[in-house]
């Protein structure tokens, strides 16, 4: 489970509150419909993970990995029984023997992790523990800490403001903002049906667009043009199109049947490695984002000012309540 927000949204905050280091100023922690409200951090089966790692740096790898069994009474034996066998999960069983300081963030990030479960924690949370490492290391790590998921079957609470790492890692994700939790799903959700505007925006990119509803809701007209939709909407809307969703077509191709169009005015071109994110204006003023990929018989004669038609499928848009 990942909860995601942008900083000061409240993520760290409820972290804290689970793991037992902060107190709520009403309501109750529950674990498995038990309070654990006044149960003090030690005794909560819990494991946590930092940004900082949080290492002992006069210790070795296996004495920091060590030291909860060390503060729980477990014997000596065991307690290296254990120890190697958190070393293996993480992959470090050759680095045992080294200091904080002899490692990189990625080794120093898997001792962090071996030491919150290796006392078999019912729980895991993590805040935003890859924000330090590098974009190649970050991404082995996401795969590693999956991989350690399904492997344990642990629960993992995963914290996080980077969108894309909390889609590729979360079976669910909680988005934050002020302090409430606006919408929890599993990411395709999340991402096609957003439950408001600022959970639109948050996710990835996308365009709102005001539109003119048809038929109490059973459609809506845009730039000239009409759309139904697949179930009528209950209130005034709006509709959130994601550029992956937009096609562009010369302006020749207008009379196609092709899904919904609009006659459109190419803004800005921005070029992405794999293909290009085009800025639009549509007839009525508004903006729309679409993306051009290598190979679209387009992409060659792409030029701000040129006049286009920008097409998208019906059943692509989310459709959310009018805001302001």
């Amino acid at each position: 489970f990942a909860l995601l927000g942008s900083s000061g949204s409240g993520k760290t905050t409820l972290l804290m509150l689970l793991a037992g280091f902060d107190q709520p100023s009403e309501g109750k922690v529950l674990m498995s419909g038990t309070s654990v409200t006044e149960v003090p951090p030690h005794r909560r089966s819990i494991g946590v993970v930092f940004q900082n790692y949080a290492l002992f740096p006069h210790m070795t790898a296996a004495e920091n990995v060590a030291y909860p069994l060390k503060m729980r009474g477990v014997g000596r034996s065991e307690r290296d029984e254990r120890v190697k066998a958190a070393l293996s999960l993480v992959n470090l069983t050759d680095r045992g023997a080294s200091y904080p300081i002899q490692m990189s963030g990625g080794q120093q990030q898997r001792v962090a992790l071996a030491r919150s479960l290796v006392f078999g924690p019912d729980i895991l949370l993590m805040d935003e523990p890859l924000g330090a490492l590098d974009r190649r290391l970050r991404d082995q790590m996401q795969h590693e800490l999956k991989r350690i998921q399904h492997e344990l079957g642990i629960t993992v609470i995963y914290v996080t403001h980077d969108q894309s790492e909390a889609m590729a890692m979360a079976d669910r994700i909680g988005i934050m903002s002020g302090g409430e939790l606006l919408q929890v799903a599993d990411p395709e959700t999340i991402y096609a049906a957003p439950s408001n505007h600022f959970v639109a925006r948050f996710i990835g990119d996308c365009s709102i667009l005001r539109v003119t509803n048809l038929d109490e809701g059973r459609g809506y007209e845009i730039a000239g043009g009409r759309q139904l939709l697949p179930s009528p909407a209950k209130t005034p809307f709006d509709i959130v199109v994601r550029p992956e969703s937009v096609s562009i077509r010369s302006v020749a191709e207008a009379n196609s049947d092709e899904g919904f169009a609009v006659p459109a005015t190419i803004r800005d071109i921005t070029y992405l490695g794999s293909g290009w994110r085009v800025a639009l204006q549509i007839s009525d003023g508004q903006s729309l984002l679409a993306n051009v990929m290598r190979g679209d018989l387009l992409a060659g004669s792409l030029e701000p000012g040129k006049s286009v038609i920008a097409r998208w499928a019906p059943a692509s848009v989310a459709v959310l309540p009018t805001e302001g």
